[in-house]
């Protein structure tokens, strides 16, 4: 191509190729129209349709998650860019690096209202890490490039980047950019790392919990906690950064974490915490979050060191220097009390043993296979794959963890299939969430994806919410009852070309486990369940994490009992 026949939009794509983005999510419209004319001369890049602009965003995070490189997605202006609202939220909060490329209204419309006008970077102001507006073409690549460093470098976000239409025509003269190297990240102080070790020597009954940005530290964490013999507590987000299978692994914390672990935090009396927010559903009501501990905070961002918890030492820096950094000089602490006491705790847990929702999840997640990818959408379904699963390595886990997005986990399984075809992409869903992103059922077919694996937990039921109703609202089920108006989901799957399976009683799971796994395509299995259950241990909300309600208590009845309205809509 001469440097002639160059336009922004045909210089964007030779940035994106040039940084390395093979693959990119999206879904065209008019403003955006010039872009993916110019896609027609880069069959380097692989451009994959997404139904929704939501499922493109999430199957992009879907690849960011599992990769822990950038994922791009692109839309038209207004209702195209504003899709992406929710998937930007999600990748802020779960520090997903992303690059969100919009179309918009030519420069001399914009601000006039124009038809798909929406002012996309005044709208995701506070849920990008960064946010542009192109309106000179010859700034396009150096734009994209520095996009790109931003998301990835630091704590790694989402940056959107807004291209007018005439922008994206215009004739551009200058130079392609390329890759920035990535900063380097300052090295903890070596002062702070000094006074960590202090306190873990004298610990008396020390824990380390480790969050999502301490994935690409697993490793190093792995090898600090056994050089000193503490126990590890790893977050929704941080499930595979410390394996499962180590005696020292403790679970998963939180509103629905395992009782070992809540119980060891509450008596701790130094925790290491690396990585992690400290967010509300890790530490229940806060004054009451370990109480009786000295807490070293190890953490990228200043900002959130001391945000939510009372930190002692503060140590900011990367997890994997850090945590070299702390096995140095380790010692193995010598705490048989303590060591009881967590066994004890970890005996407090018990395989579903009755035909549920557990069950059901933990017939699944037992035929994961080392390498496996299991993505989850949100609910109940979300919180028993979390507790069930045991991750051997990071990145082999992918939720939506800060917004707790309904309709994430289904197109996130498809951009981490697509990321790593030669894996088994899981997905448990809920009947509920599944619905909100089905369509994307077209872009199995559309691609021949054939590694992606469909799994829903079908009880009728928006279960979490009626969870909460029962618990807490006296079983005033409001708003919540499936079960009415619920597609067949075979017959869905069907209309689609994915092949389908069911199972409805325990009998029955082992074979429809065996033919959904072993089908050659991408496929889907409905496992229906009983209408009523919940998910223990559970912190109710307001409580400390040493009030949590262990096991699932009694009903006043057998069966559903809903309020009349409900009921009505049931039957009608």
């Amino acid at each position: 191509m001469t440097q002639q026949d160059m336009t922004g939009a045909k210089a964007l794509w030779a940035t994106l190729a040039a940084h390395g983005v093979g693959t990119v999510f999206g879904y065209p419209g008019g403003a955006i129209m010039p872009v993916y004319d110019a896609l027609t001369f880069y069959p380097e890049v692989r451009h994959v349709l997404a139904r929704h602009e939501q499922g493109a965003i999430h199957a992009a995070e879907g690849w960011a998650k599992a990769t822990g490189e950038i994922g791009v997605c692109i839309a038209t202006s207004g209702p195209g860019a504003t899709n992406l609202v929710t998937g930007l939220a999600d990748a802020m909060l779960d520090s997903v690096p992303i690059l969100a490329i919009t179309g918009n209204v030519a420069r001399h419309l914009m601000g006039t209202d124009a038809f798909q006008e929406a002012d996309i970077t005044g709208i995701t102001l506070p849920i990008t890490k960064h946010n542009y507006v192109v309106r000179d073409v010859e700034e396009l690549p150096r734009v994209i490039a520095e996009a790109i460093r931003i998301a990835r470098s630091g704590r790694p976000g989402p940056v959107l980047v807004d291209i007018p239409k005439d922008v994206q025509l215009a004739p551009y003269h200058g130079e392609i950019a390329t890759p920035h190297a990535r900063p380097e990240i300052p090295a903890p102080k070596p002062e702070a790392i000094e006074r960590a070790r202090e306190l873990l020597r004298s610990a008396k009954k020390p824990v380390i919990m480790v969050g999502g940005g301490s994935l690409d530290a697993a490793a190093e964490i792995t090898a600090l906690a056994r050089a000193w013999d503490i126990p590890v507590i790893t977050t929704l987000m941080g499930l595979g950064a410390f394996p499962a299978s180590d005696p020292l692994w403790l679970g998963m914390p939180g509103m629905h974490g395992s009782v070992a672990a809540n119980r060891a935090i509450s008596e701790a009396d130094v925790l290491l915490g690396i990585g992690l927010r400290f967010d509300d559903r890790v530490t229940g009501r806060v004054n009451g979050f370990a109480p009786n501990a000295s807490i070293i905070h190890v953490d990228l961002d200043a900002a959130e060191i001391g945000k939510i918890v009372r930190t002692h030492v503060p140590v900011r820096g990367d997890a994997r220097v850090a945590a070299q950094m702390l096995a140095e000089g380790a010692q193995k602490l010598d705490l048989p009390e303590w060591r009881e006491k967590i066994a004890e705790w970890k005996t407090r847990t018990q395989d579903p043993d009755h035909w549920g929702a557990g069950y059901a999840v933990k017939a699944v997640v037992d035929r994961l296979r080392p390498d496996d990818i299991l993505s989850s959408d949100v609910g109940q379904h979300q919180m028993l794959a979390a507790q069930l699963a045991r991750f051997e390595r990071p990145r082999r886990w992918i939720n939506s963890g800060g917004l707790g997005t309904m309709g994430f986990g289904f197109p996130a399984a498809i951009g981490a299939g697509m990321a790593e075809p030669g894996v088994r992409s899981i997905v448990i869903a809920g009947d509920g969430g599944f619905q909100m992103t089905a369509q994307e059922l077209a872009t199995l077919k559309k691609y021949d994806i054939r590694n992606v694996k469909i799994c829903i937990i079908n009880n009728s039921f928006l279960g979490m919410v009626r969870q909460w109703q029962e618990l807490f609202h006296e079983r005033r089920y409001s708003e919540v009852w499936l079960g009415d108006s619920n597609p067949d989901f075979l017959k869905l799957a069907d209309a689609y070309g994915v092949p389908a399976y069911r199972a409805d009683r325990a009998e029955e799971l082992p074979g429809a486990i065996d033919a959904w796994l072993n089908d050659p395509k991408s496929s889907l299995l409905e496992i229906v369940v009983p209408n009523e259950h919940g998910v223990f241990p559970m912190v109710p909300a307001g409580a400390a994490l040493s009030e949590m309600i262990e096991t699932e208590p009694p009903r006043p009845t057998p069966g559903i009992e809903k309020n009349a309205a409900a009921e009505e809509a049931k039957n009608a």
